[in-house]
């Protein structure tokens, strides 16, 4: 039986018992879940190794990138200025960064970018990962080209270029990259250790990811004009990227940041807890709120599914048929991790592993642990 280590309240112990299951049957290599509830951090276990081919064990610091989970945190350095009154979410994006007003693109607002429906979900080509790494050049690309579908029409998800897209705006709003931003204002003063621009120093606790199978959906047959398959290629995003030195450096607030079960659930319980860290009023309840404007609900674009998108993250629809129909807001990682947000609650459930599986949003081993933690509170 696999060794889980940490804290569970005995509330969830289906938690640790599914974990447990997990890393016996080698549905997981290495793995962290927790909970925050009321603010209060009351699961936080892990277990199994750091990679597939390396028995050292996942320890309390292990950390991992968490793919689009990571977009959760971009999404909350957005509401800090929109709290603030240094962003507008409905004014157009030319207010911050004239330059993206462009080749049909003058009437894009800022939400349009927070809901993925902005018409700008890729780089055009030619593109390669390498030119993510160059923040400069890679948003005046972005300002530069055409939107692929008519803006705020439809969502079409921002897999690789969303926090490039948002990012560029709070740059221009206070000087700093979005992950200088999230540090400053977000990970240092609450001692959240999760990171968008990975210090070199922290390498080597960083756990290596197994890549997924092959996706059994071949969205070849669209046609190489689809946004679904310009967004896919524009880069051609690989798993094995993230064990890149440049990768890992790079400010890639849409893909690559740097945590584990902890720290997504502390920084992600701003929302759970409309807006307090602790005994700490970080923002207003009126800033999470805007979370559940809903942009668009629907079948989206680019990952060919229904997905109902609010304001930086998802909302429980029939894809997320796990999820309850209340005031739940969650996003997912390429690969299998997951946050979900349980304001009714005041929870916050978090799942980040190695062992990357092909589901789009989340897989079993997420969906099982999140519906294992709304039942205990149920």
């Amino acid at each position: 039986m696999a060794e889980i280590n940490g804290t569970c309240d005995p509330r969830f112990e289906t938690l640790r018992e599914i974990l447990v299951a997990n890393l016996d049957s080698g549905a997981d290599t290495g793995a962290s879940v927790a909970v925050m509830l009321g603010g209060e951090l009351v699961v936080d276990m892990w277990g199994g190794t750091i990679a597939a081919n390396n028995p050292a064990p996942w320890e309390h610091d292990t950390i991992v990138n968490v793919w689009s989970t990571t977009k959760t945190m971009m999404a909350l350095s957005a509401l800090l200025l929109v709290d603030r009154g240094l962003l507008d979410v409905d004014a157009p994006v030319a207010t911050y960064w004239p330059e993206f007003a462009q080749n049909g693109k003058e009437k894009v607002r800022v939400r349009h970018f927070l809901g993925h429906t902005s018409g700008v979900s890729g780089w055009d080509k030619p593109v390669t990962v390498d030119d993510v790494f160059d923040w400069e050049s890679s948003t005046a690309k972005l300002a530069t080209q055409a939107p692929w579908w008519e803006p705020g029409s439809q969502s079409g998800y921002h897999a690789m270029n969303q926090g490039h897209l948002v990012g560029e705006v709070v740059r221009r709003i206070t000087g700093m990259k979005l992950g200088e931003f999230f540090r400053a204002e977000i990970a240092e003063p609450f001692g959240i250790d999760f990171h968008i621009g990975l210090p070199e120093s922290e390498f080597g606790r960083v756990a290596t990811l197994t890549p997924p199978p092959p996706p059994s959906n071949d969205l070849r047959a669209l046609g190489q004009d689809h946004p679904a398959i310009k967004t896919f290629t524009g880069p051609l995003v690989l798993a094995e990227y993230a064990g890149r030195d440049e990768w890992r450096r790079a400010d890639i607030p849409a893909a690559n940041g740097h945590g584990n079960a902890r720290s997504v659930a502390q920084a992600q319980s701003l929302i759970s807890t409309m807006g307090k860290m602790g005994n700490t009023r970080v923002m207003s309840s009126d800033a999470v709120e805007e979370v559940f404007r809903v942009q668009s609900d629907g079948f989206d674009l680019v990952l060919q599914i229904p997905v109902k998108f609010g304001l930086g993250y998802g909302l429980p629809n029939e894809t997320a048929s796990y999820l309850p129909d209340r005031r739940v807001c969650f996003w997912c990682g390429y690969g299998g991790s997951m946050v979900v947000n349980d304001l009714d609650n005041e929870m916050t459930v978090a799942y980040v592993m190695n062992r990357m599986d092909e589901g789009l949003l989340a897989d079993d081993r997420g969906h099982s642990l999140v519906s294992a933690a709304l039942a205990a509170v149920a």
